[in-house]
């Protein structure tokens, strides 16, 4: 089965995380190292609730985090946690991430 997260700014802006060979992360840690990722980059509630949708966690957390930690190299390892994180956390194995829209597609 194809597994595979796609991160998007938008145009030439797409990185590509296959986690094909990579070993799968417990749905519970996922959920656990996005809450410490949305908490330590200082990400806010998007609903006027307060309610925070693991969706919300991932796009607020990939936006807070920057392009630059897909893009460069030396912070891939960071990106690959957050690619496994974004999967587990779905349970789904196909993700995209469109970070200017605020959309998931899977």
């Amino acid at each position: 089965m194809r597994s595979q997260v796609t991160v998007s700014w938008g145009g030439s802006s797409t990185y590509h995380f296959d986690l094909e060979e990579v070993q799968p992360m417990p749905h519970d840690q996922a959920r656990h190292w996005l809450d410490e990722q949305f908490t330590f980059l200082g990400c806010d509630p998007i609903r006027a609730t307060g309610k925070v949708l693991t969706a919300d966690k991932i796009l607020c957390v990939a936006q807070a985090a920057g392009e630059s930690r897909f893009r460069d190299a030396t912070h891939r390892p960071w990106a690959l946690v957050f690619a496994r994180a974004t999967s587990a956390a779905l349970a789904k194995p196909v993700v995209s991430v469109d970070v200017p829209a605020q959309t998931l597609n899977y």
